[in-house]
């Protein structure tokens, strides 16, 4: 069997990340644009990004089983495509249960997460793009930096509007619907940190 290029490992993981912005940026659409009639359609089409990311990881997989030799470790390979698949998965979560607890408004609060969601996305794009030149980037720790700084300024909102959730809703089914809501977003910004996390570490392993 022919030796597969290395750029095919990168491709894949800067094709994930870009799905993951794609999936985000859906994801403010829809919210800035609420229609909670409309949402199943969405759901469709959100869908369709997730499957797209499930290919990508499906592809790697199989290149890495039958691999001799990958330009870094195995296990980072691995790991890091989980990790991008997980940003897609969680955004499709934050649809699914403003689907399924039949929210009828999107609070300010969403809004400012899912901003801030678009950004880490972002951030990963970024930090992906630099990973086949990591031994001479000079911005790739910038950039783990700056989705680090994003996750910062997502828990400092997470925690306000959770508070602000608690303290003034009255509708005990709306505070659950939300708070479900408010933590998934939360639980995307994460899914980024982890990203940033797994590239710092595969850069520790392979320099």
């Amino acid at each position: 069997m022919a030796r597969v290029a290395d750029s095919f490992y990168f491709e894949n993981f800067a094709a994930a990340a870009e799905n993951n912005c794609r999936a985000a940026r859906m994801l403010e659409q829809v919210m800035r644009e609420y229609d909670p009639d409309g949402l199943e359609a969405s759901i469709e089409q959100m869908h369709e990004i997730e499957q797209a990311n499930d290919e990508l990881r499906h592809e790697l997989l199989d290149t890495v089983l039958a691999a001799f030799i990958t330009p870094i470790e195995r296990e980072g390979i691995v790991a890091l495509s989980g990790r991008l698949d997980d940003v897609t998965d969680c955004i499709e979560g934050v649809l699914h249960r403003l689907y399924y607890n039949n929210v009828r408004e999107v609070t300010a609060g969403a809004l400012e997460m899912v901003t801030l969601l678009v950004r880490a996305c972002d951030e990963v794009r970024d930090t992906v793009s630099e990973l086949p030149n990591f031994r001479k980037s000079k911005t790739l720790h910038d950039h783990i930096v700056a989705i680090n700084t994003v996750e910062g300024l997502a828990d400092d909102v997470f925690v306000r509007i959770m508070r602000e959730l608690h303290t003034s809703e009255t509708d005990a089914l709306r505070v659950i619907s939300m708070r479900e809501t408010y933590m998934y977003l939360e639980y995307c910004v994460d899914a980024c940190e982890h990203v940033g996390d797994e590239v710092m570490g595969i850069v520790m392993e392979n320099s």
